[in-house]
C-alpha cells in the first residue's frame, strides 16, 4: 500500500489528494470525492481507479 500511495502522490497536482478506492471505502463517511478515473502507475500490472478527495464532509 505505500508504494501504492507514493505512486498517487506523484500523479497528483499540487494541493491535489489523491486515494485508490480502498482507501475512499474507508473514509467517505467523512470526505466528498470525485471519480479522477484509472491511472497507470509504474510497479502496477493493472490501471488503479484514483479518486480526488474534494473537502471534509460537514
Amino acid at each position: 500500500m505505500t508504494n501504492l500511495a507514493a505512486r498517487l502522490c506523484g500523479e497528483a497536482r499540487p494541493g491535489q489528494i489523491l486515494v485508490s478506492q480502498r482507501l475512499l471505502t474507508t473514509v467517505e463517511a467523512l470526505v466528498e470525492a470525485e471519480a479522477v478515473g484509472e491511472l497507470s502507475l509504474k510497479g502496477f500490472v493493472r490501471p488503479v481507479t484514483a479518486f480526488n478527495v474534494l473537502r471534509l464532509r460537514s
